[in-house]
């Protein structure tokens, strides 16, 4: 008999990171409403500037600041309240001290107009701007409904459409294509989804046949040895090609938005699936553990079910020979509902994580034959999950085996 090869050592492990990364400095990328404020304000301000500029020099090239009286006194006596005249000096020296008199109230003048201009074009500048932030809003509008309307499209939601109204300008002409786009892709979703549930509905009829003449034959004590092996082989190919009917029916659903939503609790979700795979837990020796804390969300207690039952599925059954243990546990965290499935498990590489989610598609196999499921139970949690607002993130366990990962709102 031929040793046991030793197992592969683990992997280091994956320091990626599957949520969406957060930019360092948010606020050095400023939205393009607050570029468009600062291009419209920038403008003004910089020609209020030029045109001060402007002012500011004529009206010191008409008041000549400077320059000699173009007056002189020659005997008299001038007082003034502003200026500090001499009541007894020479005309020459009474001269110079009235030039300096009025220069001095020349250049007052012009600080006087620059300071009231200054503030002339800061409250400009605040109402341009301010202008500016209303008419890049209202400029922007139409962008701000087909990002609503791609968010919606985005939740599964492809009935949506932008239906703008305006002129027929580049934002009509982009809305109206981004309609027909989504027209094509409903079309698209709602065909493929329409054959996929046909085809399984009209497959139940006859693989229900077949279950029920193979167990007729298979009840007969006087049937041959051979004849009932290949009838236990036929029925087990049978309830395989049932399970994948019945996983395509439930992929298809999934695929839509939840309309109908309770209140469902994961951990009793979790729960019930624990019970369902008790016993094939057991067969196998695999330990089932964790802690599981209410954890209630809106949406189809069914499918959730389904995604708490393919998990510790897939956990018991791609599980360690010996000694092997799946930890399912729920609670809140971040206002969100999380229920985590981890297992021992064979050493599964970061790259191929994607690949399990696929349909048909398992660990370096893809639509191969398996006692252990039909390739679809990955994509329904997936499925299931975003239907409701969720995701599901998976990760490389150390050691070997995966922890599953499913977020939820509240």
């Amino acid at each position: 008999m031929a040793a046991t090869p030793a197992p592969p050592a683990a992997p280091p492990k994956p320091t990626w990171d599957p949520r969406k990364p957060v930019p360092p400095f948010p606020w050095l990328r400023p939205t393009i409403r607050i570029r468009l404020t600062l291009l419209y304000g920038g403008m003004f301000l910089i020609a209020g500037i030029v045109l001060l500029s402007i002012i500011y020099l004529l009206a010191a090239q008409a008041l000549n600041v400077g320059s000699d009286l173009p007056f002189r006194i020659v005997e008299g006596k001038v007082t003034s309240e502003i200026c500090n005249l001499p009541d007894q000096a020479s005309p020459s020296s009474f001269n110079s001290a009235m030039n300096e008199c009025v220069n001095e109230q020349r250049r007052h003048a012009l600080d006087n107009l620059l300071s009231r201009s200054l503030l002339a074009l800061l409250g400009l500048a605040v109402i341009a701007f301010a202008f500016g932030y209303a008419m890049a809003g209202r400029v922007l509008s139409p962008l701000g409904r087909i990002t609503r309307t791609a968010r919606a499209v985005a939740g599964s939601d492809l009935s949506r459409r932008i239906e703008l109204d305006g002129p027929d300008d580049e934002l009509k002409e982009l809305a109206d294509t981004f309609d027909d786009m989504l027209e094509r892709l409903q079309r698209a979703f709602t065909a493929q989804q329409r054959f996929v549930g046909n085809a399984s509905h009209e497959l139940r009829t006859p693989l229900a046949i077949n279950r029920t003449l193979l167990e007729v034959h298979l009840s007969d004590p006087n049937a041959p040895v051979e004849l009932q092996q290949l009838g236990k082989t036929l029925l087990a190919t049978n309830e395989r090609s049932e399970q994948l009917v019945e996983g395509l029916l439930l992929l298809a659903r999934s695929d839509n938005q939840i309309v109908e939503r309770k209140p469902v609790d994961l951990a009793e979700v979790a729960s019930q699936a624990i019970d369902q795979v008790h016993a094939e837990a057991d067969a196998k020796g695999v330990e089932i553990r964790g802690r599981r804390e209410p954890a209630v969300v809106r949406g189809n207690g069914v499918l959730l079910e389904r995604i708490a039952l393919n998990l510790v599925q897939n956990a018991v059954r791609y599980n360690v020979p010996e000694e092997g243990w799946v930890e399912v546990s729920t609670e809140i965290q971040h206002g969100q509902a999380v229920l985590v499935v981890s297992n021992t498990g064979p050493i599964v590489p970061a790259y191929e994580i994607d690949n399990l989610f696929e349909p048909f598609r398992r660990l370096r196999t893809e639509r191969t034959g398996s006692d252990k499921g039909v390739g679809l139970g990955l994509s329904i949690v997936r499925s299931v999950a975003r239907a409701h607002g969720g995701h599901i993130f998976a990760q490389p366990r150390e050691g070997g085996g995966l922890v599953m990962r499913v977020t939820l709102p509240i």
